[in-house]
Parts: structure tokens; sequence; C-alpha cells
């Protein structure tokens, strides 16, 4: 199965750099570039892309609000966002997640982990590295100016005691893999206790499940480590 990859970026040698390593790989092909957020959307919308692989500041309509139309269009459910940015200092993260974003890598990633984040993404998991996910919940989702909740208290309600801990496990960044062992399951199990919980949530995917948890304070923020 060849992962199709749309590229949405206004810098033109980075998408071009892109194109090139994207397109050397047997399993992924790029079947467009965007150098803006509207035509960014226009062409998913033509293309059906898996992957858009979306820089968040571009001119005229910027990656948050692509990202927004994307994921709310439900035509579009199978596409998967990976937001480009240097989330240490990118508020728009935050609020790319709540919109549908599937995850983030910095613009400075090597090769390597550029394909590896587009296979995760493509497969339906999310792109969010324990260290990644504490800078992210620290810095922007328990701030006074979060927006509003994803998932009511009644919905959270409706989870089973053992779905909570998978959730939580996986906001703390663990792995399927990682949680199974943990928990003495399957990774079967697990991704069908992570897979029961976005459902009865209304999360888009794996991403959007790590920020309810903290929003919910089912999972506690860690305080930011000394320098």
């Amino acid at each position: 199965m060849t992962i199709r990859v749309l590229l949405a970026d206004d810098q033109a040698l980075l998408r071009a750099t892109f194109r090139i390593l994207i397109d050397s790989e047997a399993d992924m092909t790029v079947l467009g570039e965007a150098t803006d957020g509207r035509e960014a959307v226009e062409l998913t919308r033509t293309h059906l892309p898996d992957v858009v692989l979306m820089d968040i500041r571009m001119p005229g309509t910027d990656g948050l609000a692509a990202t927004a139309a994307i994921c709310a269009d439900p035509e579009l459910s199978a596409t998967r966002v990976l937001i480009l940015t240097t989330f240490e200092t990118d508020e728009y993260v935050a609020h790319a997640l709540r919109a549908g974003a599937s995850g983030f890598l910095g613009k400075d990633v090597t090769a390597e982990a550029l394909l590896a984040g587009i296979r995760t993404v493509a497969s339906g998991d999310s792109l969010l590295s324990p260290n990644a996910t504490r800078t992210l919940i620290n810095r922007f989702l328990n701030s006074p100016s979060s927006e509003s909740r994803l998932a009511t208290p009644e919905a959270l309600a409706a989870l089973t005691a053992r779905e909570r801990e998978v959730m939580c496990l996986a906001a703390e960044g663990g792995s399927n893999d990682e949680i199974a062992e943990k928990l003495y399951v399957s990774p079967l199990t697990v991704r069908t206790h992570v897979h029961r919980a976005m459902t009865k949530l209304g999360a888009r995917d794996r991403a959007q499940l790590v920020v309810i948890a903290y929003q919910s304070g089912l999972v506690r923020a860690l305080p930011p480590r000394e320098p």
C-alpha cells in the first residue's frame, strides 16, 4: 500500500526537498504541493491524500485554519494532518491538535524521523513523543487561554475503568506495545480500548485523546524540568 502525501508549505525549497525524500521511498508518493492553507484544503479535497504535511505559518490562510477545515470535513475523515513546526515556541500547535491534527514534527527533523512520522500518522496513530507532549501540555493545554473542552463530563463518565487506565497511559506517551506490557494484555487489546475510548469521547484520533486526558484532569502535567 502506497502512502499518498500532500505537501503544504510556502517555502519552495523545503517542498522540493521533502518531495525528493518522500518520492524516493517505495511505499510513499507525493500527490501535490500547496503554497498556502487555502490551496492545501482544495488539493486535499481533490486528491484525498492519506497524509497532509502541513506548515503552520503560511501567508493568507494559515495551516491552523486549513487543518481545522480538513479535519471538520466528513469526506476527508481518512486524511491525517501532520504539522510541521517548532513545538517549543509555537502556540498554534495546541489549537491544531484540538482541530484534529494527528501530530507534529520540528522543521529541523531528520529524514528518518520525517519518514517514520508520516508512516506513523498514516497508520492511524498519533505522533506525540513523551517530551513533546509534556512541553505542549505544560505550556498550552493547562493555560487559562485554553479553548473549550473536547469532551463533556458525561462522555468521560461512560468510560470503563480499563479504558481510563489505557487512556492515561497513552497520554503519558506509552505506545500500544508498552501499555500492553505494563497491563499484561496484548497490543490488540490495548488498541481496542483506545478506539473504544475515542469513539465514546468523539476524539478524531489518539492525539485528541491525549488532549482530552489532560484537559479533563485524568492526567496531570509534570512541572517543567529545571534547566
